[in-house]
């Protein structure tokens, strides 16, 4: 029986450089095992046991978020689990299931220091085994994280294209139905008998107004006020269209004194005509500028997401506003700020000098942290995001803060855990604070919370110089 293990633990990849005495103490030392299906070598929260070598079978590990269960990853003949010498993980955070029979050699874990102290490249590869399993590890948060974060921009570029698209369409339509109308104006206006000094006089007031670029904004009582001065003034001299005219001309600011100073350089029987020609080229002028204002829009939010993303830059350390990075994540989650009604307050030190640093990684970030709070304060359906900017000493401070509910004191001290989420299935991974928490000591920096019913704060601290 021990010869039959002992040439099965020979065809392990991680064991290749093991010398067969030590493979043998290993097996003299260990007891074989089954798992029948469906059976749990160990369950989350368990204390963890082994190291467990398979020699037949294979099992998969996952967790249970919110109800659901989530498959991790699969291990098989030949895979090394359990508990490995020098790791300070002691504790299971997921289950391992057996698919079909599985055939274990299981070490006992009390025993580990024995291990270590006689058998040098047996433990030596049982670290190797670790440490590949914590890159392995690694490169899967961030590969999901990275996956989460491009699933809520497509979100937020989603709803914040679809506004501005949408408008160019509209708008495109009704100016091209606009236009055809010209030509039935064109008759009346071509009639007009009026000499180059009025007409001067006409086109510099026109101008005149059209070059005033702060008009005051008037509340919905303000402007049906001012239209029905405008109605009242048009119908008394007689101008068809008098309405539609006087909604266009109070969205220009014209007011009846505006009126009186065109009326005083045109023919009285004239004034009808040019004030519909005025109107009508004043319809065109801001559906051209609502088409200019849909593509701006569109442009800003191209260039946010090159700088959101830092796409045209290498992958080292460099410096940057972090402003710059924290105001593009607000404009690619402006969706949720408008669904969830939040007021963002910032109060940024603007005298704080560039950070050095890998800015797609801290725009990871800023999205995870502003995010998280969004969906604090959305049941509540309203909220006051705060996010706060300063310089200590010789570090660059950033707070993020939220009146949402809070924290629950029993769950603060785990939210940093990898895979614990209170979100829903399907709407957190799990991983969003543990790669926030990486990303952070990645740049020799700290994060810590506080948390209260109505008041959490996240408070972000790194070198300025990296």
């Amino acid at each position: 029986m021990q010869e039959a293990t002992l040439s099965i633990l020979k065809t392990f990849e991680q064991l290749k450089n093991v010398p067969d005495d030590q493979l043998k103490w290993l097996v003299a030392n260990s007891q074989v095992s089954e798992l029948q299906d469906g059976e749990h070598l160990v369950t989350q929260g368990q204390r963890l046991t082994g190291p467990h070598f398979i020699l037949d079978g294979r099992f998969t590990l996952y967790i249970i978020q919110n109800g659901g269960r989530r498959e991790l990853a699969t291990f098989s003949k030949g895979d090394i689990s359990g508990y490995l010498p020098f790791s300070r993980g002691v504790i299971a955070t997921a289950n391992s299931q057996a698919i079909g029979k599985v055939k274990l050699l299981s070490y006992p874990t009390e025993r580990i220091r024995e291990m270590i102290k006689d058998h040098f490249e047996l433990t030596q590869a049982l670290v190797h085994v670790m440490s590949n399993r914590v890159r392995e590890f690694t490169a899967l948060q961030q590969q999901n994280e990275k996956m989460m974060a491009l699933g809520k921009l497509s979100a937020g570029l989603t709803h914040e294209l679809n506004n501005p698209a949408s408008a160019i369409v509209r708008d495109s339509v009704s100016l091209i139905e606009h236009l055809k109308m010209e030509p039935r104006s064109f008759k009346k206006v071509i009639a007009i008998q009026m000499d180059a000094a009025q007409v001067d006089a006409v086109n510099d007031e026109l101008f005149r107004l059209l070059a005033v670029k702060d008009r005051p904004r008037l509340t919905l009582k303000e402007k049906t006020k001012r239209e029905e001065e405008l109605t009242d003034w048009l119908d008394e001299h007689d101008i068809e269209n008098s309405y539609d005219v006087a909604e266009t001309f109070v969205d220009f600011g014209f007011t009846t004194e505006n009126l009186e100073t065109f009326c005083s350089h045109i023919p009285a029987n004239y004034c009808s005509p040019v004030f519909n020609w005025i109107s009508n080229l004043l319809v065109t002028e801001r559906m051209v500028e609502d088409i200019q204002e849909s593509s701006r829009r569109i442009a800003d939010l191209v260039c946010s997401v090159k700088n959101f993303t830092h796409m045209d830059r290498g992958t080292d350390k460099q410096y940057a506003d972090i402003h710059v990075g924290i105001r593009n994540t607000l404009t690619m989650l402006g969706y949720k700020v408008r669904k969830a009604n939040i007021t963002v307050i910032e109060e940024f030190d603007e005298t704080l000098p560039q950070v050095k640093a890998l800015i797609g990684e801290l725009n990871q970030v800023w999205t995870n942290l502003i995010d998280n709070a969004f969906d604090a304060m959305e049941p509540n359906n309203k909220g006051t995001l705060t996010i706060k900017t300063a310089k200590d000493r010789e570090f660059v401070q950033v707070s993020i803060i939220d009146d949402g509910p809070g924290i629950p004191n029993d769950i603060k001290s785990r939210i940093f855990d990898p895979f614990f989420t209170t979100k829903e299935m399907g709407k957190g991974t799990g991983l969003g604070l543990e790669v926030v928490q990486r990303i952070v000591h990645q740049h020799n920096g700290s994060i810590k919370v506080n948390s209260r019913p109505g008041h959490t704060e996240f408070i972000v601290c790194f070198p300025i110089d990296g």
